[in-house]
């Protein structure tokens, strides 16, 4: 038997679902900054007080969608690839359209102690676990955390800061060298 208070749950995680889904196709398409909460609330088909209500901000359900993509990519990558995935996505030509500061926003809402600054630790926390695991070393979370910081500072670099030589250098080139240098870290990566 359904009770009305499973119905609501089973409502209220819809309507969250609707905003991150909403909100997604909205940063993709005008960046974060010319994302109104009015836009993702009415492409949800929600009041926007529930975007507030489940996110408690713009910023923090911008931090869910970004670790729902990062997720999707820790399900669907095998542990080897997960380093080389995530680097070509960063390094991708036209990757990052013009106006979406996925990474910026990212990388800023880390130190912070709002929602998506939570989520953006845990997302960190979860790449790193798996990037541990493939080196047998006894420094094993350590060395798993400098490819991370390395994979972090290369998007920090060439996104954000789009510092040269490395924001116009060929995205081919930088992953063979970073990976070269990454499998001394980490002996399972191909």
């Amino acid at each position: 038997m359904t009770t009305e208070k499973t119905v609501r749950r089973r409502d209220a995680e819809a309507t969250r679902q609707s905003l991150i889904e909403a909100a997604a196709g909205l940063f993709a398409e005008r960046g974060y900054d010319r994302t109104t909460v009015r836009a993702i609330a009415d492409r949800a088909g929600v009041n926007q007080a529930l975007l507030f209500r489940y996110f408690g901000s713009k910023t923090a359900l911008f931090g869910e969608v970004v670790a729902q993509d990062g997720r999707r990519q820790l399900r669907e990558t095998p542990a080897e690839r997960l380093l080389e995935t995530a680097l070509r996505n960063l390094l991708a030509p036209g990757g990052t359209p013009p106006g979406d500061r996925s990474l910026e926003v990212f990388l800023r809402s880390v130190g912070g102690d709002d929602e998506a600054a939570r989520t953006s630790r845990l997302l960190t926390e979860e790449y790193a676990d798996v990037l541990a695991g493939l080196t047998d070393a006894d420094d094993a979370e350590l060395r798993s955390a400098l490819v991370l910081a390395w994979l972090l500072g290369i998007g920090l670099t060439r996104v954000v800061v789009r510092q040269e030589p490395l924001a116009g250098a060929d995205p081919e080139h930088v992953c063979r060298l970073m990976l070269d240098a990454a499998r001394t870290l980490l002996e399972r990566l191909p």
